[in-house]
C-alpha cells in the first residue's frame, strides 16, 4: 500500500501549506524557578526529592532556567523556525495549593510567554495539565479524589479569561494514562503510588476533568476561533508471533485488554461517552468503578476540534502462560506496581532493535499504522501529532552536536505521517519533543530529547544538527534531501 523506501527513509515528501511544524515542552521540565513569585510546590518537587525515586537524585528546581531565559528562547524558537509552540502551564504556579484566586505572576510569566510567541509569528499551543498536580491537592487524594477534578475545572476557567484571547488552541490533558497508570499504578512517576484501584480511580477523576476543564474553558474563552483538545499517548500494541512470522493464539486477547486499558479507556469516555464493557469486565476484580457517578460520562463527553497524539514506540504482547519468566518489556522499567491493572497476566514481549537510549524501538511504520487506526475509529475527527522524538546520548564537540541518529528517526516519522495522509489522515501538524534537553521525570538528566542541546552546568544552548535539519523542512515543507 504504500510508495517509497520500506525503510521510511524518504526525501522530498512536501506537506500542505496549511500544516503547522512546532516543537513541545513541559512546564516542570524546563521552567526551574520551582519557589519564586508565588509557585507552590508540586507532586513533582515532592517526588523528585525523595531518595531513590529519580536517578541521581536530580530535580526539577532549576532544569532549563526557562522561567529566567524566556526572552531568549522565544528568540531561539524563531531561529529554528518554529511555526507552533506547544507548552504547558504549571498549575501550582497559577495556584500554590490548587484552589483560590490567581497568582497574579504566575498568569504574568504565561502572558508574556503567549505575547512573546505572537509577536515572533509562533502559533502558542497551551496544555493545561502535564503532570505537576499542586502537591497541597495530592495531599487531599489528588486524582483519586473526585473534587480534583472540579478544582482542575476552576483552574481552566482562570487560564481562559487570563490568555483566552489570544490562545490559539487549549489542551486539558497531556497524557492521562501517564499521570493514572504511572502515578498510581506502578508508582515510577509522581506521586509514586501503588495500587490498581486507585490508578483505575485516577484514571476516571482525570476523564472527568478533561470534561469538567472543556467545558470551563468553553465558557471563559473570548476567542471564537479557538480550538480545544486533548492529547493522549495511544499505545500501538502488536501481538507477539512465532517463529514463522504468526501471530500467537493467545496474543489476541492480549492485545484486546491492554487497548482497553490503554486507549479505550481514555477515548471511550472522552468520545464515545461511555467506558468499554470488557474493560470494566477485566477489572472487576480490581475495582467495582463505584467511583462513576450518574451523569459524569455526559459531563466527560464533550465535543474537541483535535485530538492530540503522542508516539515514541510500540508494545507486543501476549498472555503469560504463568510458568515461564514473564517478560515485562512495556518500556516503562520495573516497578513495585503494575501500571497495567487487572492484566498482570499479560506479558510483554521484548521487540527487536533499533533502540533510542530509552531502550524504546524505533519504529515509524507503527506510527502510520496508529494514525490510520484512530482515522479509521474517529473518521470526521482532526488529529495533530503533539509529541514524537527520540533520546541519545548526545555531545558537543567544536561547538557542533551532530545527532545522525535523530535527523534519521524524524526523517522516518515525518515520512510515516506523510504516508498517513497519504492515506486520508487529516492531520494537521506535528510537535517534535523536545525543543530543548531537559528534566527526563525519574531519569532525572540522563536523557536528551531536544533539537537543541542544553549544558546543565551552564545552561548554554546549542542547536544540534537535527534541529538545523528541522528548520529546513519547516522552510521548504518538504523533507530534506
Amino acid at each position: 500500500m504504500n510508495q517509497g523506501t520500506p525503510d521510511y527513509r524518504d526525501s522530498g515528501l512536501e506537506f500542505p501549506a496549511d500544516f503547522v511544524f512546532g516543537s513541545a515542552t513541559a512546564s516542570y521540565q524546563i521552567e526551574g524557578a520551582a519557589h519564586e513569585d508565588g509557585r507552590g510546590p508540586s507532586i513533582w518537587d515532592t517526588f523528585s526529592r525523595t531518595p531513590g525515586k529519580v536517578l541521581f537524585g536530580h530535580t526539577g528546581e532549576v532544569a532549563d532556567d526557562h522561567y529566567h531565559r524566556l526572552d531568549s528562547d522565544l528568540d531561539l524558537m524563531q531561529r529554528l523556525g518554529l511555526e507552533s509552540y506547544r507548552f504547558s502551564i504549571a498549575w501550582p504556579r497559577i495556584q500554590a495549593e490548587g484552589t483560590g484566586p490567581a497568582n497574579v505572576k504566575g498568569v504574568a510569566f504565561y502572558s508574556r510567554l503567549v505575547d512573546g510567541l505572537l509577536a515572533r509569528g509562533i502559533t502558542p499551543i497551551a496544555t493545561l495539565y502535564h503532570w505537576d498536580l499542586p502537591q497541597t491537592l495530592e495531599d487531599a487524594g489528588g486524582w483519586t479524589n473526585r473534587d480534583t477534578s472540579y478544582r482542575f475545572a476552576d483552574y481552566a476557567h482562570i487560564m481562559g479569561e487570563a490568555l483566552g484571547d489570544r490562545m490559539a488552541m487549549w489542551t486539558t490533558l497531556n497524557e492521562p494514562w501517564c499521570s493514572a497508570y504511572l502515578g498510581y499504578g506502578s508508582g515510577v512517576h509522581a506521586p509514586g503510588i501503588t495500587s490498581g484501584r486507585a490508578a483505575l480511580t485516577a484514571v476516571h477523576h482525570l476523564n472527568l476533568a478533561h470534561g469538567l476543564g472543556l467545558s470551563a474553558l468553553r465558557d471563559a474563552v473570548r476567542k471564537p476561533d479557538a480550538q480545544y483538545s486533548a492529547t493522549l499517548n495511544l499505545h500501538m500494541i502488536r501481538p507477539a508471533r512465532d517463529a514463522d512470522g504468526e501471530a500467537l493464539p493467545a496474543s489476541a486477547e492480549a492485545v484486546r485488554r491492554i487497548d482497553a486499558l490503554a486507549n479505550r479507556a481514555f477515548t471511550g469516555p472522552m468520545l464515545h461517552g461511555a467506558y468499554p464493557a470488557d474493560l470494566l469486565e477485566d477489572t472487576a476484580h480490581v475495582t467495582d468503578w463505584q467511583f462513576v457517578r450518574p451523569g459524569d460520562l455526559e459531563l466527560t463527553h464533550q465535543p474537541i476540534d483535535v485530538l492530540g497524539v503522542n508516539y515514541y514506540s510500540t508494545v507486543t504482547v501476549t498472555m503469560w502462560d504463568g510458568v515461564s519468566p514473564r517478560s515485562n518489556a512495556d518500556g516503562h522499567g520495573d516497578a513495585a506496581g503494575s501500571p497495567w491493572p487487572g492484566s498482570e497476566d499479560v506479558e510483554f514481549v521484548q521487540q527487536p532493535g533499533p533502540y533510542t537510549a530509552m531502550g524504546w524501538n524505533i519504529a515509524p511504520d507503527g506510527l502510520e499504522e496508529l494514525l490510520v487506526d484512530v482515522h479509521e475509529q474517529f473518521p470526521t475527527l482532526p488529529l495533530m501529532i503533539t509529541e514524537n522524538g527520540a533520546a541519545f546520548d548526545d555531545e558537543v564537540r567544536d561547538g557542533v552536536v551532530q545527532d545522525d541518529a535523530r535527523i534519521d528517526y524524524l526523517r522516518r516519522h515525518f515520512t510515516a505521517a506523510h504516508r498517513a495522509m497519504q492515506r486520508g489522515v487529516d492531520l494537521r501538524g506535528y510537535q517534535v519533543w523536545s525543543l530543548m534537553d531537559n528534566f527526563e521525570w525519574a531519569y532525572g538528566y540522563t536523557k536528551r530529547f531536544g533539537i537543541v542541546h542544553v549544558d546543565y552546568d551552564s545552561l548554554e544552548r546549542t542547536i544540534k544538527q537535527s534541529g538545523h535539519w528541522y528548520g529546513e523542512l519547516i522552510r521548504s515543507r518538504s523533507i530534506p534531501e
